[in-house]
């Protein structure tokens, strides 16, 4: 199944699947982020992740046969990726939640689908269909059902909760730009896994660099459990998913790849519910329905006619 443009549906088994782990995935990194943020400067503790995944995104890709080099240019778009989303976007992330729940943080990430549908209708003339505004308005009324719930249960000052959701709201910035970046036709050249895995490598060396620079000497948590969140957050929540997630960006359009973000708070209430006695009331369940019902109308819409333009390529 396809639209007028050639994207791909997302209800396409393989795609469908795809989406499934990554929202899956995700919806679990948020409370092990929350378990980062000890001892351990933010900024060491997004350094110490993408050590991991560059590493682990290079075996991937020669696995896969991708080889470790990018075509002539393809260093450009590794850097940009690298600062926009493994660094920027980290670390707006893992700052937010030092004044907001990760929960909070994570329904407030549902707003990916909004940038992403205008920029990519900007920037690579993907199509924002009557359904999918629609779906999205009623997705939006879900968020904001969740958010309530999530501002009640947290013990967080206004400010703090104003700080954290500028925090956050930077965080989604950086990834919506990451997102189209990646998606324009010179990144779009590049092998997939390859070009993440050296996206990941400069990440590191920029996260590296700013916490020497702010925080002094590397700071390390003996706590095995933070050792097992370096690795399942490298490893589950960076190797596995992102290639998943920007192969979605590229089949199905950046717009309907963000509704991961959509179904991932719901994934962590669910979560939070098994690991932290989470209760579920009629708001956050009101919310979650309206969240997937939200989703399933968004998607089913057909494709309008797309922009007959040129794509841009900073």
């Amino acid at each position: 199944m396809s639209s007028p443009r050639g994207e791909e549906s997302l209800l396409a088994p393989r795609n469908l699947v795809a989406f499934l782990l990554v929202s899956l995935i995700w919806g679990g990194t948020w409370l092990v982020i929350r378990d980062q943020l000890s001892i351990v400067p933010a900024q060491w503790s997004i350094t110490y992740r993408f050590i991991v995944a560059s590493a682990g995104m290079f075996v991937l890709a020669a696995v896969r046969g991708e080889g470790m080099w990018l075509a002539p240019g393809g260093q450009k778009w590794a850097l940009i990726l690298g600062v926009l989303q493994f660094t920027l976007n980290f670390t707006f992330v893992y700052n937010a939640e030092r004044f907001i729940t990760s929960g909070l943080v994570a329904v407030m990430f549902a707003l990916l689908v909004v940038p992403n549908a205008v920029l990519g209708r900007m920037l690579l003339g993907q199509p924002i269909t009557r359904a999918f505004v629609l779906g999205s308005s009623i997705a939006a009324i879900g968020v904001a059902l969740l958010f309530a719930q999530e501002y009640r249960a947290s013990p967080a000052t206004l400010s703090e909760v104003l700080l954290g959701a500028a925090l956050t709201i930077g965080g989604i910035l950086s990834a919506s730009f990451a997102n189209i970046a990646q998606a324009m036709e010179g990144a779009k050249r590049q092998p997939l896994v390859t070009l993440l895995a050296w996206s990941m490598l400069w990440g590191t060396a920029i996260n590296a660099s700013m916490a020497v620079v702010i925080e002094g000497a590397p700071v390390f948590d003996a706590r095995p459990s933070y050792g097992l969140g370096i690795l399942y957050l490298g490893l589950l929540g960076s190797v596995v998913t992102f290639p998943l997630y920007y192969g979605l960006v590229r089949k199905i359009g950046a717009g309907k790849a963000a509704y991961s973000s959509v179904i991932v708070p719901v994934v962590a209430m669910v979560l939070s519910t098994l690991f932290e006695g989470f209760v579920w009331g009629w708001l956050p369940a009101s919310g979650a329905v309206l969240v997937l019902a939200g989703m399933i109308v968004a998607l089913r819409g057909r494709a309008a006619p797309p922009l007959r333009r040129a794509t841009p390529e900073p």
